[in-house]
């Protein structure tokens, strides 16, 4: 009989988080894939008063309940809750989602002489809610400064980013984008399911993301809805926002929604949204999964005119991008969209074209080949 020593032992990835697992499609995308390719791997997030239930996934998924719910408290808490949790539990390699639980993933992997992978989801410090926020953002540079410059493996959403972090941290980090799993909907239904066209919005309700400019841009907009699929800081101030200005029935506000509800809600709309200020470079750098998620749809979308986005419309024509952000500015492009059927069907064409590349299913080769380094299969 074989001893122990010699039988192949299955590597254990705990990935962590400060959301509620519910509604990260990026990490149950993430983590599915690691799980199938033959780790262990858990996913530990944070518990909320309305949390729901977990639906059952290929992977394991632990959320820890904190007192407090928002603000430095909690990051206080959880962060000292997640460094106890991954003292206490065994692991080969922690993957650090964002700065934020990095601290506790880096010393804990220290301590027990293990892996640390950061994931950086966007470039923390340069986040419009810490950019202007000066004494926050000190605290959170020491925090980069002093775990990721110690770390062997990295990576990141886009190949911007990936510059910006490489030149400020000196270690290398790989590109995997936030690309969705190729849909099985490509071809939308011809009959259209609502009455009016939808403009959608999925994401947070957050600052920096253009939303209070695109409510305002509906005073003007007649024949279409304006669906915000999400929660956030700026829930109530958008919600008060559409009740001044009259546009109760215009605007409407869908709340979180699981994965797959959003993934049947996307291709039934006729344009996207993904409007950022550029109020920092994690914006201005950034590639979100929500363009990639209208394309995969089908759903031509407005962007704005940064860098990544500018790239994929040059190698795929599937946006209307803005050169600055304003109410007029969006509603010119949503009239536009809307009245020009041909360049409409073009673009609708052009994304589903890329959509056959820009899939998870390609992307997940670069995460594997990454993890494959970082984190062996089959070392005893």
């Amino acid at each position: 009989m074989p001893s122990q020593r010699n039988l192949l032992k299955v590597p254990r990835i705990i990935c962590t988080v400060t959301n509620d697992l519910t509604y990260d499609q990026r990490m149950i995308r993430i983590c599915t894939s690691l799980a199938r390719a033959g780790y262990e791997v858990w996913l530990v997030g944070r518990k909320r008063p309305a949390s729901r239930l977990l639906k059952e996934e290929p992977f394991r998924q632990k959320r820890l309940s904190c007192s407090f719910q928002k603000g430095k408290l909690f990051y206080l808490e959880y962060n000292l809750r997640l460094f106890l949790f991954l003292l206490a539990t065994p692991f080969d390699t922690v993957c650090s989602v964002d700065l934020d639980t990095i601290l506790p993933g880096f010393l804990a992997s220290r301590l027990k002489g293990k892996t640390c992978v950061y994931d950086a989801h966007e470039y923390f410090t340069e986040v419009p809610e810490v950019v202007r926020r000066p004494a926050v953002k000190r605290i959170w540079e020491w925090v980069a400064r002093f775990t990721i410059p110690r770390l062997k493996y990295a990576y990141t959403v886009g190949p911007g980013l990936a510059r910006l972090l490489e030149e400020r941290f000196g270690i290398p980090f790989e590109v995997v984008r936030n690309v969705p799993l190729s849909s099985t909907r490509l071809q939308k239904n011809n009959n259209p399911v609502h009455e009016k066209p939808i403009i959608l919005y999925q994401g947070a309700l957050n600052e920096g993301r253009g939303l209070e400019y695109a409510v305002e841009a509906m005073q003007e907009i007649t024949g279409a809805e304006l669906w915000l699929a999400g929660e956030g800081d700026l829930s109530d101030s958008l919600r008060d926002q559409a009740r001044e200005k009259k546009l109760e029935d215009k605007v409407r506000f869908l709340g979180f929604m699981p994965p797959a509800e959003l993934q049947a809600l996307t291709p039934q709309a006729h344009i996207g949204l993904n409007l950022l200020e550029n109020k920092g470079l994690s914006y201005y750098y950034s590639l979100a999964n929500k363009a990639f998620d209208y394309i995969q749809a089908g759903v031509p979308s407005i962007n704005m005119a940064f860098p990544e986005y500018v790239a994929i419309q040059e190698k795929y024509n599937v946006f209307i991008l803005l050169d600055e952000l304003s109410p007029t500015l969006i509603r010119q492009a949503v009239i536009k969209l809307m009245q020009e059927k041909e360049a409409y069907e073009q673009l609708r064409n052009n994304c589903l074209q890329a959509a056959k590349t820009l899939n998870w299913e390609k992307e997940e080769e670069i995460l594997l080949a990454f993890y494959r380094q970082a984190c062996p299969l089959g070392v005893g």
